[in-house]
């Protein structure tokens, strides 16, 4: 059996506490960012894409 202090660790993107692998966590370890569900929803929106350079400009 494998003690704790040997799994692998990462902090979380959003509050960044640590997290421990997980054995539901197996074969998305690289994708996982976040340590929970609310975290995830804390996140906040995507930033927007910025316009092209030769798109033209809205007046104000």
């Amino acid at each position: 059996m494998r003690k704790k202090s040997d799994l692998p660790a990462k902090p979380c993107a959003t509050c960044g506490r640590p997290m421990v692998w997980r054995r539901k966590w197996a074969r998305v370890w690289d994708e996982v960012r976040h340590c929970s569900d609310r975290c995830r929803a804390r996140r906040g929106p995507a930033a927007p894409a910025p316009p092209p350079p030769d798109a033209p400009q809205r007046p104000r």
